[in-house]
């Protein structure tokens, strides 16, 4: 099997790659970036790189019909292509996200149509569907229409539309979408620092007991997954060549006083939620962090994802829980770790030049 991975030195990408490098079905892997890693360093050593940046081009210019035929060349006698490439900075600058997010997608998915690749498989999100007041598990078909105050959430919905086009545009194409949970490791500790707290927070006080107390919004529940249990999902999906939307999600969910005992012995403090986004986006237009208010929106109201069809159906178990991959990713984002190789998972105090 020849697998094309778009998006693959992030943080799933990089798990993906570490996983298909063991499976034996999988003869080639051709990564695409628009930063390339260095291909000496494990993973990124197994596979042929192409540089490409999907959301550079003006739509309908011939700068994007030359990247179309690119993509459509890689992709040619390729047996399924996983499309994971996604802005999530700078969320303030939408003109520079949704050409990657959005039109990105379309590029992909067109480039596989044209190629003849019988299978394509994208990163969608819990993110995408619409929010709940209440803890009872959501399977996949709870409706994909988001929060229109969260701006990752919006470009969430437009890819699922744009799936839904595409399947029905070409119904040849084997369409899969995996919905994850928070995606944790401890390889990209510095990136999800750099990501969601900047400069401005300092992250040695995410070592296990240096906080005085843990503020949080009252009724938070969050779910997430280990990016080596996304991957391996991913990899079940190829192998068995399925179709449709898989929840991804560990079996336990992280409520306030879990997140408090996980993270700094149970200091809990539950604030208002309101309060807690006013904070955030006081912060936020103050330009000390650059994660917006509208993911506390997105974290209220996601519903908790039911995630029997992965099990039931690919033989899907997550191997960690929710709570040990939050305590590796706090180990990673105080230790700054990262891989020097990936010019996107660079550890803190190591320049992204040099990946």
């Amino acid at each position: 099997m020849r697998v094309v991975v778009v998006g693959a030195t992030g943080n799933t990408g990089t798990a993906l790659m570490h996983a298909l490098a063991k499976e034996p079905g999988v003869t080639s892997v051709v990564g695409l970036a628009r930063r390339l890693p260095d291909p000496n360093v494990p993973p990124y050593d197994r596979a042929e790189w192409v540089s490409v940046d999907i959301g550079e081009p003006d739509p309908g210019t011939a700068e994007e019909a030359a990247l179309l035929a690119k993509l459509e060349a890689v992709m040619a006698g390729a047996d399924a292509v996983v499309h994971l490439a996604w802005r999530l900075q700078p969320a303030r600058a939408r003109d520079q996200m949704r050409p990657t997010n959005v039109d990105g997608t379309r590029r992909v998915a067109a480039a596989a149509a044209a190629a003849g690749v019988p299978h394509l498989v994208v990163a969608c999100s819990v993110g995408g569907y619409a929010p709940v007041d209440d803890d009872v598990p959501r399977d996949e078909s709870w409706p994909t229409s988001g929060m229109e105050t969260s701006e990752y959430s919006v470009d969430k919905v437009d890819q699922e539309r744009l799936l839904d086009e595409v399947e029905r545009a070409h119904p040849q194409l084997r369409v899969a979408r995996v919905r994850p949970a928070l995606i944790f490791q401890e390889r990209a500790g510095s990136s999800i620092a750099r990501y969601f707290l900047g400069h401005a927070v300092p992250v040695g006080l995410l070592r296990y007991g240096r906080l005085p107390f843990l503020p949080l919004p009252a009724g938070l529940r969050l779910q997430a997954v280990h990016a080596d249990d996304v991957a391996d999902l991913y990899t079940r999906i190829l192998l068995q060549r399925a179709t449709g939307a898989f929840n991804a999600a560990a079996d336990d969910v992280l409520t306030a006083p879990v997140l408090a005992r996980v993270l700094d012995h149970g200091r809990l403090v539950e604030l208002p939620p309101r309060l807690v986004r006013g904070a955030l986006a006081a912060a936020w237009h103050a330009w000390l962090v650059p994660m917006s208010p509208g993911w506390i929106d997105m974290g209220m109201g996601v519903p908790v994802m039911d995630t029997t069809r992965a099990r039931t159906e690919l033989g899907w178990r997550p191997r960690r829980t929710a709570a040990s991959s939050l305590r590796e990713l706090m180990r990673g984002m105080a230790n700054a770790d990262g891989i020097g190789g990936s010019p996107v998972l660079y550890p803190r105090g190591l320049s992204r030049e040099r990946g």
